[in-house]
């Protein structure tokens, strides 16, 4: 039986892909109980609650009275490893520490699967580590590269597209997955867990069901995306090395973060980010509804209303 009318306690629903979660919560017929380190609007059917990862007091307030704990926040980017393990290893054990027996969904990332190559995939891992010795049922999702509306680090990418240029790691296969499809999975699964549990204990990898694109592809659904033609520049890993190097270290001397760090240039020009959701979709749960190019102008036509195409 489908589980309905549940109360999810939601971290990283400010950002981008907990937005998305959010909102498909919603429409699903959830309240939600959302962490929030500032003061947000009235919304109907969340109860915001203020903290962060590293309040313990503020994440047990978070998960009073939920029946299940989707825990989406983490750190993407960040200058060196205590800053990653403190947002992904430390803030998921404190997370699962909250949760007690409750359900818990976690979003994880592929880099998890090679964490030896950058300092953010080994904090995923060891965040995955602490969801597995939770006390009550778990699943952990690996997602790959998410794009949609609100999401800001493809922007870039967008605008060299619409030129006619798609900068891409030479040699590399990758998996997509347009936010929304990935918002409804995260909602079924903790739908699941709360009910069947047919889920519970997996790690699964999650995409768009075309597991990878390589470049000729991905220019290929941008040009549809953008009505124009695009041509794939593919950059050599070592100088995509070399850039995040020159990144980090103008970062540290201005005190930013850079786009490019040193630790995302290790992961990005690793060949082999093509994703499995085959497991997942034989669960019966969630199938992707957005193949790349729609998605792709979804995503476009919501950049252009924003003013940032």
């Amino acid at each position: 039986m489908l589980p309905m009318g549940l109360t999810l306690a939601l971290t990283g629903a400010t950002g981008f892909v907990g937005g998305h979660v959010l909102a498909a919560a919603q429409t699903a017929g959830h309240r939600i109980r959302a962490l929030t380190r500032r003061p947000q609007p009235p919304r109907a059917g969340v109860d915001w609650v203020p903290g962060d990862l590293a309040d313990q007091t503020s994440l047990e307030r978070l998960v009073a009275g939920a029946d299940v704990v989707v825990h989406v926040a983490g750190v993407t980017n960040a200058l060196d490893t205590a800053a990653f393990m403190a947002g992904n290893a430390a803030g998921s054990q404190a997370m699962v520490r909250a949760a007690g027996t409750r359900p818990f969904v976690h979003v994880s990332s592929l880099a998890a699967r090679t964490p030896r190559l950058s300092a953010y995939g080994a904090s995923k891992a060891h965040g995955e580590d602490a969801v597995r010795a939770h006390a009550g049922p778990f699943v952990i999702v690996r997602p790959p590269a998410v794009y949609g509306p609100a999401d800001t680090q493809l922007v870039p990418v967008f605008r060299a597209a619409r030129r006619g240029f798609l900068p891409l790691p030479a040699g590399q296969r990758a998996a997509f997955l347009y936010a929304p499809d990935l918002a409804q999975a995260l909602v079924a699964l903790a739908q699941d867990l709360v009910g069947d549990g047919r889920s519970a204990g997996g790690t699964y990898e999650i995409d768009d069901g075309a597991e990878g694109y390589d470049a000729r592809a991905l220019a290929q659904a941008f040009g549809q995306a953008l009505g124009r033609r695009v041509r794939a520049l593919t950059v050599p890993p070592v100088l995509l090395r070399a850039g995040g190097r020159v990144a980090t270290a103008w970062a540290r001397l201005t005190g930013g973060l850079p786009p490019l760090s040193s630790d995302r240039a290790r992961y990005l020009a690793h060949r082999d980010w093509t994703a499995d959701s085959g497991p997942l979709r034989a669960l019966g749960l969630w199938r992707p509804a957005t193949p790349l190019a729609q998605g792709l102008a979804l995503t476009a036509a919501w950049y252009r209303r924003q003013g940032w195409l």
